[in-house]
């Protein structure tokens, strides 16, 4: 029986608290060589693709700057659109919001990117939910889950027809008669339903793809339902070998009522890492790295989403508080969508007293135990077999790598465990195709079959 090939991406580290801005090869997340870098190493190693992640505004705690994070990064269009020129076969992958965009301007914005890369763009389709974001918006406020996931599903679907609405020969150009052949409905498309009334006339020609390649990040039952019904790719957080089998049983079982087959959606969870000459040495490391990631200030700043107070009098390295978490609707994380990873603050809250009280575990503490631990930790042999056993045990269809320290950090990963993934016969050596898709091993989008012919050179 024939192994599984793996897939493989890097995320560049977004708004978030794993970097480790204290080690002095960590480099800027604005300067565009951090993200040439990074880029460039992942094609080395023959990533799938590149991932960025987006926030709409910077985060906000007790009101003020949360300064933890990232604070700032250069439009994603702007980062891929220039990634494209310094790459040849990595895909290029971003997180554009549904809630707050156009269906015209973003299709019209992937459609560009999936020319100028010649066929390697792909759109994480996501959604917001706080009126903390919307403020930045004419439209302002926020929509309730269900609604903001009939607006996506209704967003995508509208994308989608402005995509396909270039067919056949409705382009055809002659370089050297300088004639062209148009079609009075090139682009053509109407669209009426609950959340966009349009039409008009789509002005990018259907792009090497067709479509760009879709990828869905939810983990609710409404997420995963969009992403068996309209998706290409779907993100996990599960990060151990039994969670990553349900979900992964979960969400392929979805298929079928769509009319689609297991092969047609991948599972790609998010992975850290940590690798040293033996996995003794990677464990210390990683202990390491967990707590230059989690300052004092950090830890409280955590704790404040469970809790839903100000907990800044509270010393880092003591006792958990002993009062209950505020159940109000104002949260002090106002910004922050951690604060609905945790649906019972209540039940949280006591979970992680019992665990500080029996393990006597200081604020800092418990935070470094349950929310940072690195996914793969060992030597290049141990972190390879690994990931093989997750693949091919159906937990996952590969992964996505968050390294610790950017822009540099995914190079020991290229340098030494993927050159032990290509000798198991479970990683390519070069890329067999120049599009996403063919990265990817899925198939163009049906419309595709009348798809325009691309200029003559």
């Amino acid at each position: 029986m024939s192994r599984k090939q793996i897939h493989l991406a890097a995320h560049f580290p977004g708004v978030n608290n794993t970097t480790v801005w204290s080690d002095p090869k960590a480099g800027s997340h604005v300067e565009f060589s951090s993200f040439a870098h990074f880029a460039q190493t992942a094609e080395r190693a023959k990533f799938d693709f590149l991932f960025l992640a987006e926030g709409l505004r910077l985060r906000e705690q007790g009101g003020e700057i949360y300064d933890l994070d990232v604070v700032g990064r250069p439009d994603t269009f702007t980062i891929l659109t220039a990634l494209a020129a310094v790459t040849e076969r990595l895909g290029l992958t971003g997180t554009i919001n549904s809630t707050f965009n156009e269906p015209y301007e973003v299709a019209r914005q992937f459609a560009s990117l999936d020319h100028l890369s010649d066929g390697r763009a792909a759109w994480n389709v996501v959604t917001s939910w706080d009126a903390f974001t919307g403020e930045n918006f004419r439209r302002g406020g926020f929509l309730p889950q269900d609604e903001r996931y009939s607006r996506a599903k209704e967003f995508l679907t509208t994308a989608s027809e402005l995509f396909d609405s270039w067919h056949g020969d409705e382009i055809v150009a002659d370089r050297a008669s300088g004639t062209f052949l148009r079609d009075a409905q090139a682009g053509a498309f109407v669209h009426q339903g609950q959340h966009f009334d349009i039409s008009g006339q789509f002005n990018v020609p259907r792009s090497p793809q067709g479509r760009p390649v879709i990828f869905q990040a939810g983990d609710s039952d409404e997420g995963r339902e969009f992403a068996a019904s309209s998706a290409d790719a779907i993100f996990s957080r599960y990060s151990t070998l039994k969670e990553g089998q349900a979900f992964y049983t979960d969400v392929k079982g979805r298929l079928a009522r769509h009319g689609r087959t297991p092969d047609q959606l991948l599972i790609l969870p998010a992975a850290t890492f940590v690798l040293g000459e033996s996995d003794a040495e990677a464990a210390e490391l990683a202990r390491e790295v967990r707590r230059q990631q989690v300052s004092g200030a950090t830890a409280i700043k955590h704790l404040e989403f469970v809790w839903n107070r100000d907990l800044s009098g509270y010393d880092p390295d003591g006792p958990l508080p002993d009062i209950d978490p505020d159940l109000g609707e104002h949260t002090i994380a106002r910004g922050r969508a951690q604060v609905r990873m945790y649906r019972d603050p209540l039940a949280t809250a006591r979970e992680w007293r019992e665990r500080a009280a029996a393990n006597k575990w200081s604020i800092r503490d418990l935070v470094i135990e349950t929310g940072n631990r690195q996914s793969f930790v060992g030597s290049p042999a141990t972190v390879a077999e690994t990931i093989d056993e997750f693949v091919q045990a159906d937990a996952a269809d590969g992964f996505i790598l968050v390294p610790h320290i950017t822009p540099g950090g995914l190079d020991v990963f290229a340098d030494t465990v993927v050159p032990l993934l290509q000798e198991r016969g479970v990683y390519r050596t070069e890329y067999e195709g120049s599009t996403l898709r063919d990265h990817l091993g899925l198939t163009e989008p049906s419309a595709v079959e009348a798809g325009t012919r691309r200029v003559a050179s």
